[in-house]
């Protein structure tokens, strides 16, 4: 009888679902958005992917072995920050820029905290904030067809009126990865077949900024579609407000914090000093993960709410 015991240390409920399989499929989900990215914008475009992922694959190699700490970069975990930092810059930014964006993300935001699971925010996005700072010039030229021009969402804050087709196909100026809202369906579609992420948190934040810039910017159904496809809010929502390690893993904490990204995600685009707002917005919440999980966490079992 007693060979049919076997004790063993938790977790005691296992899946076949591995770190590294994950961001695999993050990877290749970003793969639309990507090839779109490189179509429109040119081999310039590749360029900045390579070299931004280069960047973060080498910087999470060096820093490791210098530290006597076990070299991760195989958990794919590097490849998909470098990604999606790639897919967030100018197609014209020069290629020191995002090199410099992916050394930042990995050393200072990522391994400097423990590695992953331990930063307190998604280490791409806080790379997109200090490039942001630092090159504000830089990270905000845009060019099409060799012209530069606005982008749908400082058109819109100025009045002028865009063409919602041209953006939902991804004809438009943009960062490399946000410009096509199809393709980055696409992705996500493929994120949410694999139950890779699920359609909490993207859904309650692109449902709260829908009905945040109806009720504040106007009441017009058509302003609001080109504000949903317009700028980063799609990538936003579906690649990086999903990052298991900086968003809760309480079911009513990412409804929390979908609601909460969606309406400082307005408030940014409609008041504040860029059209755009998805990052900072990101950015505030996952600061604020750990405070919605406090609140949001369910009582255990046999206990009251004082936790007696």
């Amino acid at each position: 009888m007693s060979k049919l015991l076997n004790v063993s240390s938790s977790p005691h409920v296992r899946t076949q679902t591995t770190t590294k399989g994950i961001m695999y499929d993050v990877a290749i989900a970003m793969i639309p958005a990507a090839a779109y990215g490189v179509y429109q914008f040119g081999i310039k475009a590749l360029l900045i992917i390579l070299v931004t992922v280069a960047a973060c694959m080498l910087s999470e190699f060096v820093y490791q072995s210098l530290m006597g700490l076990p070299v991760t970069i195989s958990d794919g975990s590097a490849l998909v920050t470098g990604l999606i930092l790639a897919l967030n810059m100018p197609p014209e930014i020069p290629l020191w820029i995002p090199f410099l964006g992916g050394v930042f993300a990995i050393i200072v935001v990522k391994q400097v905290f423990g590695g992953l699971g331990q930063n307190f925010m998604n280490p791409a996005l806080a790379a997109r904030c200090f490039l942001l700072i630092s090159f504000t010039g830089r990270m905000s030229t845009f060019v099409l067809d060799g012209a530069s021009g606005a982008t749908p969402l400082a058109m819109m804050r100025a009045g002028q009126q865009v063409d919602t087709a041209a953006m939902f196909i991804g004809k438009i100026p943009g960062t490399i990865g946000e410009v096509s809202t199809l393709a980055l369906l696409i992705g996500a579609a493929y994120l949410l077949i694999k139950k890779v992420i699920s359609i909490r948190i993207p859904g309650t934040y692109i449902l709260t900024f829908a009905i945040f810039m109806f009720l504040f910017g106007g009441m017009d159904g058509g302003y609001v579609l080109a504000q949903v496809c317009g700028g980063g809010l799609i990538f936003g929502a579906f690649f990086m407000a999903t990052d298991y390690v900086t968003s809760p893993i309480t079911v009513k904490g990412q409804i929390v914090f979908g609601i909460l990204l969606g309406i400082l995600t307005g408030v940014f685009r409609l008041w504040g000093g860029s059209a755009e707002g998805v990052s900072y917005a990101i950015i505030f919440c996952n600061i604020l993960v750990p405070l919605i999980e406090k609140v949001t966490m369910p009582v255990a079992f046999g206990f009251g709410k004082g936790g007696k």
